[in-house]
């Protein structure tokens, strides 16, 4: 996790939760996770409001360095200028099926007053993005498609991000999906110590650019989400008791032993795992009604079951020889049934529990995109990523929001027989920008980027932008030819990335 984008998060974390991992400690044969912090990290991202860059003093995450966001240099002297955070580009309508004789025209305008940044707040951050279609047919048949209208984001940012469509003039209801992760996965210490903790985000424009050209990421994104339908015994606990005035971290473990060829436990709930060969222990900080802390924990296996398990109260996460305690006790309930449903469980506790961000997210997508990045990358995967190969579902449910990915809004479209269709997309779009905390050297510059053609079989034979409401900010760096004050561009079809860098005045 970039260091920005972890202070951020820890704004939100329960103190008390940070509070209680402390007492998780490592040991040469064995692996312990301080879960309840990571947890809350990732919660933390998910659920939180994006701060604005040029306050927040926090960054886009999952590790790694500098971005290059989307060549936002000077024009003067077209060097390159990096981002921390990298928003990607504006990007251009596209149709499912082939476009036939239809002909499009596309205007652009970036407003740039004051108050578009949906807070409404009176400052200039973002831009409110009006991107408008002309569709022309000039045969004697209609022409009917699916127009798919590409915007990057989260699924926590929807109600600020997405897109609102006209079509005619008259709003459309359009159908949205989502792509997998877009990113990858980097190690925490480089390649001295390789390992896919870290996210690696999207850092350029060429990387949409390789993202979706061959159109594989579309495919998934409009594909249906994995059916896990795969047998599963599920261990879940209740009824929790434990002498909370004298241990406030007071915990929970329970021990056993797997074949590890032939099973694979998931987990929701729980702080801490550790291991020696088969052996296996989890635990978690009983809950007091106090900490944020869940009571839905589960330990889910598939394949072959557990076998005999024990259950041992300690004084803290550590877990340690000699912090046993007595009065710590649960319910252990095991029933049978398959990985979907108990997904399906968790994912509305998740959702219900935290709010916030996954409010706003449709059940079916949130559920979906889970279940992809457990196949994906998860345990489920024949190469999991080392973020999530200790089986947290807690971690799985809770990024699925703050990933980085590529949504599509999807509505139908017919272009009349020797007539046309008016199609308009209007978004606040976030900037790519350096963060205030960081020192740099840029702070206080925003960037935006137009892809000309990415993704879209459309043939355009015009493509203009418009730079309105310019009066307050000083353009530090483009190559659309905007005069200082703004106005109207055309831009030639064969650029494939046009950009545009400014400074506030006022900033």
């Amino acid at each position: 996790m970039r260091a920005e984008r972890l202070f951020r998060a820890l704004g939100l974390v329960d103190p008390a939760l940070v509070e209680e991992a402390l007492a998780v400690r490592r040991r040469p044969w064995r692996r312990c996770l301080a879960l309840a912090a990571c947890a809350a990290l990732v919660l933390a991202i998910g659920i939180g409001r994006w701060g604005t860059g040029e306050t927040s003093g926090s960054a886009a995450g999952g590790g790694g360095g500098p971005a290059d966001c989307g060549f936002a240099g000077s024009a003067e002297d077209g060097a390159e200028r990096s981002f921390l955070s990298c928003a990607g580009p504006v990007m251009p309508l596209a149709a499912l099926e082939d476009p036939g004789p239809l002909t499009a025209e596309r205007t652009v305008i970036w407003d740039l007053a004051p108050g578009a940044y949906f807070d409404g707040e009176p400052r200039q951050w973002g831009a409110a993005v009006t991107d408008a279609y002309v569709l022309r047919n000039p045969s004697e048949a209609d022409v009917s498609l699916t127009a798919l209208y590409p915007f990057a984001g989260t699924l926590g940012e929807l109600e600020t991000l997405r897109p609102r469509v006209t079509v005619n003039g008259e709003a459309a209801e359009p159908a949205l999906y989502a792509g997998p992760y877009s990113g990858g996965f980097q190690s925490t210490f480089g390649a001295e110590v390789p390992d896919t903790m870290n996210l690696e985000e999207l850092d350029s424009w060429t990387d949409y650019q390789t993202l979706l050209e061959s159109g594989a990421y579309l495919e998934q994104a409009l594909a249906d989400a994995p059916v896990l339908d795969i047998p599963a015994a599920v261990y879940e606990f209740s009824d929790f008791a434990a002498p909370h005035e004298e241990y406030q971290a007071a915990t929970q473990a329970i021990s056993f032993a797997i074949d590890p060829e032939n099973t694979t436990v998931l987990t929701y709930g729980i702080n801490g795992m550790e291991w020696d060969g088969a052996f296996r222990r989890y635990s978690y900080f009983v809950p007091d009604g106090m900490r944020n802390e869940p009571d839905c924990k589960m330990l889910i296996v598939l394949g072959e079951d557990i076998g005999p398990y024990t259950l041992q109260g300690y004084r803290d996460g550590g877990c340690d020889q000699g912090g046993e305690i007595e009065g710590v006790s649960c319910t252990v309930t095991r029933r049978e049934t398959t990985l979907d449903a108990v997904l399906d469980q968790l994912c509305r506790y998740h959702q219900a529990r935290y709010g916030g961000s996954f409010d706003t997210v449709p059940f079916p997508l949130y559920r979906g995109a889970a279940a992809e990045l457990l196949e994906q990358y998860g345990l489920l995967s024949e190469t999991p990523m080392d973020r999530y190969s200790d089986g947290r579902l807690d971690d799985i449910l809770g990024e699925v929001l703050s990933h980085d990915r590529v949504l599509y809004l999807a509505f139908p479209l017919t272009v009349p027989a020797g007539g046309s269709a008016e199609v308009s997309c209007a978004l606040w779009k976030a900037p790519s920008y350096d963060f205030a905390c960081t020192g740099s050297e840029d702070e206080g510059l925003q960037a935006y980027g137009l892809a000309v053609n990415l993704g879209t079989t459309l043939p355009f034979t015009r493509q203009s932008a418009v730079l309105v409401n310019a009066e307050g900010v000083e353009i530090t760096g483009q190559n659309f030819g905007f005069a200082p004050e703004g106005g109207t561009v055309e831009l030639d079809l064969e650029e494939a990335y046009y950009y545009l860098e400014i400074r506030p005045k006022d900033g």
